[in-house]
């Protein structure tokens, strides 16, 4: 089998890469080592940047979120029994963000994908990469008990953290910048109204919740909790409890509970790795960075890299400025690092590290206490919330 651009994972990175070069008349082929149904099963990020959004419209996968999805112009900010709205479209110049569940995203691409007659392999086993630092890298792979081989010009690495690409490359050729942080987030999905409009991130003394949405019917809610949890130890009626402890009074009082669908303890970590290209394997999204969820961010930076490196094929395949290739970490990482910061400023303000009273729980109230009284502070958040610009190729 031969293909222009072979791209390794099918979630959203992957195929939205694929639905981008297909539409510029690149070929590609994708494999993926789970099923659709798993890869729909994961329940994510729902919090998409103006940029991402553009780019699915780019991609012409945008009609349903135009129709199903929750512009936002805003959030808020809570601390101390009190809450603060941050006014995004008035401190960005009109920018908001959009609420559609990661798993929508999917589902649209996926249909797209579908749509367009390419080759997807599911369930592809035993992934492997070839003479990436040569002219004519290659997968090799199994299917349906079948062995293929597949030569291409270049190979994307659209597969997550533990995904076989970033493995594949030398240890020796990779730098690695990590933070893991001393608590998870525990998830709740449950079909209730959300308790507001817009997301409420709450620092409390008893630590971190977040309460978000996938629509104005299904509820999205976080807790921060110990390494140490598991699902098992916390029924719903727990959960239900500790957020309305965790929640300004007015809040509290509104919240709506009901069964959870879907519980989930994902544990938080900053992590980077340099470079994002090795020969002709380009990685993008969790294979080479991955974010605390407290900034919206994971989703968002698998989009800008999935841009960056469908407009850079584009100029290779129809300019020939195969001079471009090696540009691709360096205009990556620039928004990465960013969004690093960004994200472990919101987690290091928001999260209770330590049981005791301490002079960086004083400095977080006395951060919030300003941002929320500064229009400085609060347009530094919204520029960052609403996604930094996408960088050019020239």
């Amino acid at each position: 089998m031969t293909t222009q651009v072979a791209i390794i994972g099918a979630g959203p990175s992957g195929l939205l890469l694929g639905q981008l070069l297909e539409r510029a008349g690149i070929a590609t082929v994708i494999l993926e080592r789970k099923s659709g149904d798993y890869v729909l099963g994961r329940i994510r990020a729902g919090v998409l940047e103006q940029g991402m959004v553009d780019l699915l419209r780019e991609a012409g996968v945008s009609e349903r979120m135009e129709a199903e999805g929750l512009p936002h112009e805003g959030f808020e900010l809570a601390f101390d029994n009190r809450r603060a709205r941050v006014d995004l479209a008035a401190l960005t110049g009109g920018q908001r963000v959009m609420v559609y569940g990661q798993t929508e995203v999917t589902r649209d691409l996926m249909a797209a994908r579908e749509a367009s007659g390419a080759t997807t392999f599911y369930e592809a086993d035993e992934v492997a990469l070839h003479d990436l630092e040569s002219d004519a890298p290659s997968v090799t792979f199994i299917h349906q008990g079948k062995r293929y081989h597949l030569h291409a010009q270049y190979v994307a690495g659209c597969d997550g953290y533990h995904g076989v690409s970033r493995r594949t490359i030398p240890d020796e050729r990779l730098k690695t910048f990590e933070r893991v942080y001393p608590f998870g987030w525990l998830g709740l999905l449950s079909d209730t109204p959300p308790v507001t409009h817009e997301l409420i991130y709450a620092r409390h003394e008893r630590g971190f919740a977040l309460c978000s949405m996938r629509s104005v019917q299904r509820s999205r809610y976080y807790l921060q909790v110990s390494l140490d949890d598991t699902v098992d130890d916390w029924s719903d009626a727990r959960f239900w409890q500790e957020l309305k402890q965790r929640l300004p009074n007015d809040v509290a009082q509104q919240l709506v509970t009901g069964p959870s669908i879907e519980k989930s303890i994902a544990p938080l970590r900053s992590f980077v790795v340099e470079p994002m290209q090795f020969g002709r394997l380009f990685l993008v999204g969790d294979a080479a960075h991955i974010v605390p969820p407290t900034g919206a961010k994971g989703l968002n930076l698998a989009a800008s890299d999935v841009s960056t490196l469908y407009r850079l094929m584009v100029k290779v395949f129809e300019d020939g400025r195969t001079d471009l290739l090696e540009r691709y970490s360096e205009v990556c990482l620039r928004r990465i690092w960013k969004a690093e910061r960004f994200s472990w400023w919101m987690t290091s303000m928001l999260h209770r590290f330590s049981d005791e009273e301490t002079f960086e729980e004083r400095m977080q109230l006395a951060e919030l206490d300003y941002l929320t009284g500064s229009r400085a502070g609060l347009t530094t958040l919204a520029e960052n919330y609403v996604g930094l610009p996408y960088e050019a190729l020239e």
